[in-house]
């Protein structure tokens, strides 16, 4: 609980930093047609590399076995994935294949709260709580538009598999906790700012990401059975310095 507690302050910081940001960009972004350009020939280089924040909000989208609907889970209403907050750190490999496309690798860790909660028909409520560090991977290809001054909009979008590093399911599963599976892949979908200035770039971006794999494991429990299916869903801010 404590390290959720530090988890979720350090998340509302951030945001509280990224709003001053993206406020200070904005306003200087509206003058790009008379701005002098930074850094003209940063795009020129091949390979180019960096480091990235991002701040996240993640929820498991569930889909309900067919057994949900008979009377042995008629004390249940519902089930519900609630997004929770949390932040990854990483760095980034750039590759430049054309003027307007690149190829970006990004290693990160990501720290995540997943949520479910299990309504019941007398009123009460019961949760599990699934905290994870995934080691994660994003193989992405960046679309870029011109150069407008010292900013440059650009769209993105490939997967990133991930593989739990740690988490609360390192320990032994009951019939009182959620297994979940440690690995994870997902696509990735985002567009994002690139804003230049004489010694460095500074990036913004949002990306949602799908989760595509069935993240629920095979160790029965009581909270497993009502379910067939869990699969993420992340939407992401992202800074990131070249």
């Amino acid at each position: 609980m404590q390290a959720t507690y530090f988890r979720n302050k350090f998340t509302v910081l951030g945001l509280q930093i990224a709003a001053l940001l993206l406020l200070a960009l904005s306003t200087n972004a509206q003058h790009f047609k008379w701005a002098l350009r930074n850094n003209p020939e940063f795009d020129r280089r091949k390979i180019s590399y960096g480091f990235m924040i991002g701040l996240h909000t993640s929820a498991y989208e569930i889909k309900y076995a067919d057994q949900f609907v008979t009377q042995r889970f008629d004390t249940v209403h519902s089930v519900q994935g609630q997004f929770s907050t949390g932040f990854s750190l990483g760095f980034l490999v750039n590759l430049r294949l054309h003027e307007i496309l690149d190829v970006r690798i990004m290693p990160k860790a990501g720290f995540y709260n997943h949520r479910l909660t299990y309504y019941l028909t007398n009123n009460t409520s019961k949760q599990q709580l699934v905290e994870t560090t995934m080691v994660e991977i994003p193989v992405l290809l960046k679309y870029k538009s011109m150069r407008r001054g010292n900013v440059r909009m650009y769209m993105i979008g490939g997967f990133t598999p991930g593989i739990e590093a740690s988490g609360k399911n390192d320990a032994q599963t009951t019939t009182e906790t959620l297994d979940v599976k440690r690995f994870n892949l997902s696509l990735d979908a985002g567009v994002g700012f690139d804003f230049y200035f004489p010694l460095f770039k500074f990036s913004q971006e949002i990306r949602y990401s799908r989760g595509i794999v069935n993240m629920l494991g095979d160790a029965p429990s009581a909270f497993r059975e009502p379910l067939q299916s869990i699969n993420t869903n992340t939407i992401s801010v992202y800074f990131i310095f070249q």
